[in-house]
């Protein structure tokens, strides 16, 4: 016997076993109307609503419906309730400006636009055939006195998600994520770091970002509890792994840097010792702040390797019974690598010392850009752009970065889109933008200036030119100006010449 596996799984089964469980609560401080404490049950009630206020304005199958929002229990059931009917989720970050949400709502072909409240203003430019707040806008849209239409025919391999990534170019690639890649990514997400029903989840993970790295399905249907927290602050978390119980969070080492800040003033006992497990990813962390996790915090360390192209989980690294009696900083040590394959992954490297994997939660293709999808998945391999190692035991260490991004505070920016921007500054003659080490953000955007001749210019004249047309995550956060840039013969520049200097230390690594 075969049955489709589909994120619709999940929801169901949320439903019938813990349908009169607290399933979700929501953000309390936001400008939406918060929907409080809301049980699984009533989750998969509004997730209906939704999709028959779809049908009714005529939304089919196959069709995308983007949602710009923070973290908020409307997103999740969106994330939740769309795929499930056989129509196609587009969550789209927040942090992006107006022209590049108005191209990626372009580019899917989204029909339905939700946006949340606090962005109204900043995106009424962006458009599509309906639009529609996430506050009390959207609660109209949701028809609860009528039985939505059945999916037809359910199809693992159907597009579910599309989650839009920045890359080698400019444009982001909309990176097509079926039923069977989220399905298998949450099981095997929540096989590894053993969730169970008496989990709860605080969202610290943009649920944008990869779909919350796919756990609001693992969580779902395995009946944890989930509390949604719209923005990220180091006090605020502990002030929630108090309050809620919090025993499981994700994050980039931002995340955590942030918590461990907060924490030096925290007044008592840091909440969660010996109950909270941390999920890491986005960026390599340093061994020491592994090691402060441990002994500050007294919170379980695990990491993980993924790219939004992969679900996203690639590689786990857990803490294994065979190191309990090291000391810290050897345990830190061995948990600063990447991890090895999750059951059913296959990673290799090439003889260039790309990364390269294989597996079911690998993306269907970018959509509709046939080019990038035959490149990305050449041979039957995965092409990560990650340079890397595997060791005797099969573990992975990230070294460099082979394709030209930087990952700061988990997020991806393209160092070609940042460049555009800062030459576009009338005083600049070249540049070259590279990620540099930061304990706070992994990578600090950082561009090397040369000026024009004649022409003078601060650092601080070229971020905000930068911030204007950039998201701010993008924008540098440091300038340097020097006289002349690395080249080979040919005249391209030589970025790992460039970062040498920043990154001597670190043990040959590119990326932080």
């Amino acid at each position: 016997m075969r049955v489709p596996l589909t994120t619709r799984d999940f929801l169901d089964r949320a439903e019938l076993v813990y349908g009169d469980r607290v399933g979700v609560v929501d953000e309390p401080a936001q400008p939406a109307p918060s929907l409080g404490e809301v049980s699984y049950r009533e989750v998969a009630r509004r997730g209906r609503a939704l999709q028959a206020g779809l049908d009714a304005l005529g939304v089919g199958e196959g069709e995308r419906i983007a949602i710009v929002s923070h973290n908020a229990a409307r997103l999740l059931e969106v994330l939740l309730a769309v795929p499930s009917s056989g129509r196609v989720a587009v969550p789209v970050n927040f942090r992006l400006n107006p022209e590049e949400v108005s191209y990626i709502v372009g580019h899917c072909g989204a029909r339905v636009l939700l946006v949340d409240p606090e962005l109204e203003t900043s995106l009424k430019g962006v458009q599509a055939e309906h639009r529609f707040g996430t506050g009390e806008e959207y609660e109209q849209l949701l028809a609860f006195d009528a039985e939505p239409r059945a999916w037809g025919e359910p199809d693992e391999d159907a597009t579910a998600t599309i989650n839009y990534t920045s890359g080698t170019t400019a444009r982001p690639k909309g990176v097509q994520m079926t039923h069977r890649n989220i399905w298998v990514n949450a099981v095997t997400f929540g096989m590894h770091m053993q969730v169970s029903d008496r989990d709860v989840y605080l969202h610290t993970l943009p649920m944008f970002h990869c779909n919350g790295w796919g756990l609001p399905y693992t969580m779902a249907g395995l009946g944890a509890r989930q509390v949604v927290l719209r923005k990220v602050d180091g006090a605020e978390i502990l002030r929630r792994v108090e309050q809620h119980g919090v025993t499981m969070m994700s994050g980039a080492p931002a995340v955590w840097n942030a918590v461990l800040e907060a924490a030096a003033d925290w007044d008592g006992e840091v909440p969660g010792r010996d109950r909270v497990r941390i999920v890491v990813a986005g960026a390599p962390p340093p061994s020491r702040t592994i090691a402060r996790v441990e002994a500050e915090l007294g919170w379980e360390f695990n990491q993980i390797y993924g790219l939004t192209e992969t679900a996203p989980l690639l590689t786990v690294n857990r803490p294994r019974a065979e190191w309990d009696d090291l000391d810290r900083e050897e345990r830190a040590k061995l948990l600063s690598r990447a991890g090895v394959p999750a059951l059913g992954t296959r990673i290799a490297v090439s003889e260039t010392g790309e990364v390269l994997a294989q597996g079911n939660t690998v993306l269907a293709g970018y959509w509709e850009n046939p080019d990038a999808s035959a490149e990305a998945l050449e041979d039957g391999w995965f092409h990560t752009g990650d340079g890397g190692s595997l060791d005797e035991g099969g573990y992975l260490t990230i070294s460099d970065r082979k394709k030209d991004v930087i990952i700061t505070g988990g997020e991806n920016v393209s160092s070609i889109e940042v460049e555009d921007a800062v030459f576009s500054h009338p005083a600049v003659a070249e540049v070259a933008v590279i990620g540099i080490p930061d304990d706070k953000w992994g990578e600090l955007v950082t561009a090397l200036v040369v000026l024009a001749e004649g022409r003078t210019a601060t650092a601080e004249e070229i971020i905000a030119h930068c911030r204007s047309r950039l998201a701010g995550y993008k924008a540098p956060k440091r300038v340097e100006f020097r006289d002349e840039l690395a080249r080979t013969a040919t005249g391209k520049i030589q970025k790992f010449k460039l970062r040498e200097s920043f990154w001597s230390g670190t043990g040959g690594r590119q990326v932080n």
